[in-house]
């Protein structure tokens, strides 16, 4: 079952191949001003069209966050997939070295989705302010 997320003017549209199996919200000075739910995707599982899509970036380009510049709708991202290496509260994962994972995740606000039950969706509060 896809699922459509867009922004709320709908110039940017994301096709997801179905719900995630889980969710994160985070704490760090961007998320909690977004109040974002994410869902993390493999960036090749998702197909974006987006005519005025804007990025920011805190961290030099290491986490991408895009928003839509028309209606302001903080839509996705794109990331190091850091939950490979790290637990939620920022400490290594056994047998993990530190440092910047090498795969990429993407992550896709879910209240950019119209209709989908978040109740239905476990989801997990990271302490990015904290940890990160």
């Amino acid at each position: 079952m896809t699922l459509t997320a867009a922004c709320h003017c709908g110039s940017t549209r994301i096709t997801l191949p179905g719900p995630p199996a889980a969710a994160k919200t985070c704490n760090c000075s961007y998320c909690q001003r977004t109040g974002a739910v994410w869902g993390y995707y493999a960036p090749e599982d998702l197909a974006v069209t987006a005519t005025d899509d804007r990025v920011y970036s805190a961290s030099g380009g290491t986490n991408q966050h895009h928003f839509c510049g028309t209606c302001g709708g903080d839509t996705h991202g794109f990331s190091p997939d850091w939950a490979s290496k790290y637990n939620n509260d920022g400490t290594l994962k056994p047998g993990e070295a530190e440092g910047v994972p090498e795969r990429q995740t993407a992550a896709v606000n879910l209240n950019m989705i119209d209709g989908l039950d978040l109740s239905e969706i476990p989801v997990t509060a990271v302490d990015g302010r904290n940890s990160w």
